[in-house]
């Protein structure tokens, strides 16, 4: 039915390299670029992004000016554009970036957990839609992201239904994380411009608030999340945040799509990172890395098994699992490097832990890049016990480095860690179901019993791990696919409105 490129505008309330804090940034700055690469012919598509103009953010022209009109007042905001670069089959293709600046809603010293969340990003929402029509451009298809972007497909259903301009954008909503939802008090609707008819279980109204993430689940044409997975635990109530029944009325909008990785930014044959470049027909230089390592972290040198973590140290990630079996671990010829900051008792935990095993913990609180990829490169098992885990990158990354994940089956890790069989050498990891230290020591004690009593098997399972490919021209594909649903059930819906 479409047999052109489309055009697509993904909407984020962060994107690298212009502001991150967490993997939405990764998301939001890698999927344009495979989207431009991608598509009939290969000719591409016209992809452009948005997302707020934070402070620190430079470098950015100029393009226009308007106001926006919400809350019995109106707000100016600046439109300034920067760009992305894509690679493909040695072109370069540069994907405009619009940034919304407004120096009373973005210029501060941070990106979130202001007590005006609701109206800075309602704001945020409101100029994008805004912006098109004076930049002469018609997206077919507005790529929002979690909750801060919730009211765009909100608004393209209640505000700009009959405007001819904005009437066949089709909308897709993904889920990077359902447990950051954008709550907010009833006078909300004021901000919205909407009445109180809005306020009822069947619209916006979500246990006394208005939740943003609602907005987006309830008015998008098609919605996913990062993993096949995740989106089928969040129907239940144990994941689903409260919206497990809403999510399950649309379950057959619902889909499940698994980040990629960059694979020129992760390259161990070139990350200029890393201590010693290696790849699968060279595996034996990563060894290189280990006692670079090693001696970065402060640790003896030696050839034994080192386990990595890098992650925010928060309860979601699975740590008081790690807590429950650190000293039965590091009484262990082993090492464990830790990277990672968070809550203040698992930081505490893990330098008591390098306190008292100092020839075998190495710590870094705090956030190191760098660092984090030579502990990719250089360890030998990459720890990821999580309660719920979305999709995840960093078993992505480990394994494109030839670091053997030790998981929880859980979200975008069951979709792309399947337990390592010894009898027939499939499996690309080491998997456990119960959410549970006997479980998560077990999965544990089968890597390292491997690695050290099966080295050529261990080998062929870092080499057929490095060979899987989690890159976003996969995804990308698979995203296509699902603007091309989105469109056509808009399309269809149209046509009966």
């Amino acid at each position: 039915m479409f047999d052109r490129p489309l055009k697509i505008l993904l909407v984020s309330s962060e994107v690298v390299p212009f502001a991150k804090t967490g993997g939405l940034a990764d998301v939001a700055g890698s999927l344009p670029k495979a989207l431009a690469t991608v598509g009939n012919d290969n000719l591409g598509n016209d992809v452009r992004v948005a997302l707020p103009h934070y402070k620190g953010i430079e470098g950015a022209a100029y393009r226009t000016d308007f106001p926006v009109l919400f809350n019995n007042r109106a707000e100016t905001a600046i439109i300034r554009e920067s760009s992305l670069e894509a690679q493909f089959e040695g072109e370069h293709r540069m994907i405009p970036v619009y940034l919304v600046d407004n120096h009373h809603y973005f210029y501060r010293d941070r990106m979130y957990m202001f007590a005006d969340e609701a109206e800075r990003f309602t704001f945020f929402c409101r100029a994008v839609l805004e912006m098109l029509p004076r930049l002469n451009w018609q997206p077919d298809l507005i790529h929002c992201n979690d909750w801060q972007t919730g009211p765009i497909p909100f608004f393209l259903r209640v505000r700009y239904a009959r405007d001819p301009f904005y009437s066949r954008m089709a909308t897709v909503f993904t889920i990077h994380n359902l447990q950051y939802q954008g709550n907010f008090p009833r006078e909300t609707l004021d901000l919205l411009g909407v009445g109180d008819e809005y306020f009822t279980p069947d619209q916006l109204e979500f246990y006394g608030t208005v939740s943003y993430m609602k907005m987006g689940i309830l008015y998008a044409d098609v919605i996913n999340t990062v993993s096949k997975t995740y989106a089928a635990e969040i129907q239940r109530p144990e994941l689903g945040e409260r919206l497990d029944g809403l999510l399950r009325k649309r379950s057959h909008d619902l889909y499940g799509i698994v980040n990629g990785i960059n694979y020129h930014e992760f390259n161990p044959k070139t990350d200029h990172r890393i201590h010693r470049n290696f790849d699968r027909d060279s595996v034996e230089n990563k060894k290189e890395n280990k006692y670079a390592l090693q001696k970065e972290m402060h640790l003896p040198v030696r050839d034994v098994p080192v386990l990595g973590l890098i992650s925010r140290l928060v309860d979601q990630k699975g740590l008081d699992l790690i807590a429950g079996i650190s000293d039965q671990l590091l009484a262990q010829d082993v090492q464990f490097v830790v990277l990672g900051s968070g809550d203040r008792y698992y930081e505490d935990l893990f330098r008591s832990l390098r306190e008292r095993y100092p020839e075998k913990m190495g710590v870094y609180i705090g956030f190191n890049a760098i660092l984090a990829q030579r502990i990719y490169a250089g360890a030998d098992m990459f720890l990821m016990p999580s309660k719920f885990e979305p999709c995840g990158l960093g078993q992505l990354i480990a394994m494109r480095y030839g670091t053997i994940p030790v998981v929880r089956a859980t979200g975008g890790l069951a979709d792309t860690v399947h337990d390592y069989n010894p009898a027939t050498g499939s499996g690309n990891g080491f998997v456990f179901s119960e959410y549970d230290g006997a479980a998560l020591w077990d999965a544990v004690g089968r890597a390292i019993k491997l690695y050290r009593e099966h080295p050529d098997q261990w080998l062929k399972l870092v080499k057929s791990a490095m060979e899987l490919d989690f890159s976003w021209a996969r995804s990308g594909v698979e995203y296509l696919q699902l603007y091309q649903e989105a469109l056509s059930r808009h399309l269809a819906l149209a046509k009966t409105a």
